[in-house]
This record gives C-alpha cells, structure tokens and sequence, in this order.
C-alpha cells in the first residue's frame, strides 16, 4: 500500500513539471512569436505598417512595434536617399571602368531621320512613400520607363544638330516637367530632381563624316568672326575719314562763301567810289595793283614821254646801290 501510494505521488509531481515546463515552452514560444514584431527604422526611412495587407499607419525612425505576421507587415521605404537611373550606359564598378554604353538604349531617332546616341541620368526622390510603395508595382522600373519614352520623344522633335550642340539643356528642361507631370497622374510618389544628358553623340558609323562637318562649322565660324574683326576695324576708321572729309568739305564751303560775299561787298563798294570818282578810283586801283606785283619783279620796264623807248630797271642793282640801265 505504501509502494503505491509513493507511485501515485511521484506521478503527480511529474506531471505537475511537465504541466509547468509545457506553460513556460509555450510562453517562451509566444513571446518569440510576439518578439518578431519589433523593428528598426533608420533615420532616412520609414516603415509603413499594413494589417492584413491594408496599410493602416507610418512608423518613423528608431525602434518600432506591429503585431506579428500574419496580422501585421512593415514595408520599409528611403525618404531622403537620392536615386537614379541611367538611360543608354551602366555605371561600371569595375576598378579602371566608369561606364558601359548600351546602344540599345543609347540610340534615337531624330527630326530629321538622323540618329544620335544620348546617354541621360534621371535622379528622383521619394516625396510620398505610401504611394511609391502600394499605388504601382515596380516604381523604380516604371520611372526608367517613362524618362526613357519622354527624352526619345523630346529628341524626336530636333534636328540632329540641335540635338548635338545647342538644344540638349532644353530637352533636359522639357523632359524633367514632361516626367513629372507623367508620374503623378500614375501617382507614383516620386519627384524629379535632376535629368541630365551626360553624353551626346552621333553614331560610330558616321562619326567621322559628323567631325568633318564641325571641322567645317568650326572653319566658317572662325573665317565668320574675322570677317567681322576686319569689318569692325576698318568699317569705323572709314567712317571716321568720311566724316572728317565732309567736314573739311563744310569747313571749305564756308570759307569760300564767305570770301565770296567779302569780295562782293568790296566790289560793291569800289564800284559805288568809282562811280563817285571814276579817275582817282582808276589811279588807286593801278597803284595797288602795282603795289601787289613789283615786290616779286627783278626788273622793270620804263617808256619815255613818247611811249616809243623802252628802259629796263634792274631793282636789285638799285637795291645794291648800282647804276641804271
């Protein structure tokens, strides 16, 4: 009796441990279970909580809490991070290789039925996480997608020398606005910082015939701007000489004028003295024209009281103290 009673007794204990050992498994269980709840949000991110796959809130950065699956998930998305995609070339992370070229991508149609070869950047950023996440399958893909499809479309609308040289900022400009206003009517919560055409250039096929042509453009450009350098130089100094002649001309003219009124009002007034007195006006006139020629005559020539001899008289002997002859 005793053997059995010392049975049962030790029986009961040990299911009492085994009752206990199987409550403390099953708390140790559960908080495991619970425990794979918590998560951590980096400062440049933030989780988006969903309960049976509905997004019911935003959890920001630090340490944070959801209830198990499968009654809650966290989708952890970066806010801050810049991102980018290449369109025509691939970073390379290849020591001594920066890029590789996809001609696929790269090449495009122009205006013209011409082809070119553009490498662009896109970088974007995150601007509303819920609707990056849950609104499109695939975000990231469906913004390569789209740049891709805006800038052929951009260059499509250029000539291939446009392309090249003076239009890229503009279709950079026109593609940004363009991308934007694509992705949010799909309500993609990305915004477009930055598109850039990193490389542009014609076809290996035809890259020697397109350097010819800007050797040539160089060429005209170079002979253009001496053309005008010439212009610039001699246009001005000729100006210069033609206005001065013309002044010269002015100046003449006016001093002409002017002695021609001069001589008319001396005329005018000889002309009323001789009327005056027509024989002494006749003598002074004789004297001064005398007086204007014999200072530049060596000799003179004299008539007697007849007018038939003639005399010569040499003003420098005179002058000298000579004789007459």
């Amino acid at each position: 009796m005793s053997e059995e009673y010392n049975y049962s007794s030790n029986a009961q204990k040990v299911k009492k441990i085994l009752g206990s050992l199987s409550i403390i498994i099953l708390l140790i269980i559960l908080g495991i279970y619970f425990s794979t709840g918590i998560y951590q949000i980096n400062p440049s991110e933030v989780g988006l909580v969903k309960r049976f796959g509905k997004y019911v809130r935003t959890a920001g950065p630090g340490i944070n809490y959801h209830l198990p699956a499968p009654f809650e998930s966290v989708t952890v998305v970066d806010i801050l991070s810049l991102r980018k995609i290449e369109i025509g070339f691939r970073t390379s992370t290849t020591p001594g290789r920066y890029s590789a070229t996809l001609t696929e991508e790269s090449l495009m149609m122009t205006g013209d039925n011409n082809f070119a070869s553009v490498e662009s950047a896109v970088q974007y950023r995150i601007k509303d996480p819920v609707q990056y996440a849950f609104k499109i399958a695939n975000p990231d893909e469906v913004v390569k997608l789209v740049a891709e499809s805006v800038i052929r479309e951009r260059v499509a609308q250029r000539t291939i020398d446009q392309v090249l040289t003076s239009d890229r900022d503009q279709i950079a400009i026109e593609a940004k606005q363009t991308i934007q206003e694509i992705l949010d009517a799909y309500e993609s919560g990305v915004v477009i910082d930055n598109v850039r055409l990193q490389e542009v250039y014609p076809p290996s096929q035809v890259l020697a015939a397109f350097d010819d042509v800007n050797s040539a453009n160089q060429d005209m450009e170079k002979t253009i701007n001496t053309a005008l350098k010439y212009y610039n130089d001699v246009v001005p100094r000729a100006e210069g000489e033609a206005s001065r002649t013309v002044q010269e001309a002015e100046a003449y003219k006016e001093v002409q004028i002017l002695k021609a009124e001069g001589e008319v009002t001396r005329f005018l007034q000889i002309l009323e003295r001789y009327e005056k007195a027509p024989e002494i006006t006749k003598q002074r006139l004789y004297i001064e024209m005398m007086e204007n020629i014999l200072p530049d005559s060596k000799k003179l020539m004299l008539l007697n009281k007849n007018n038939d001899t003639f005399n010569f008289l040499d003003i420098q002997e005179v002058m000298k103290g000579g004789d007459l002859k």
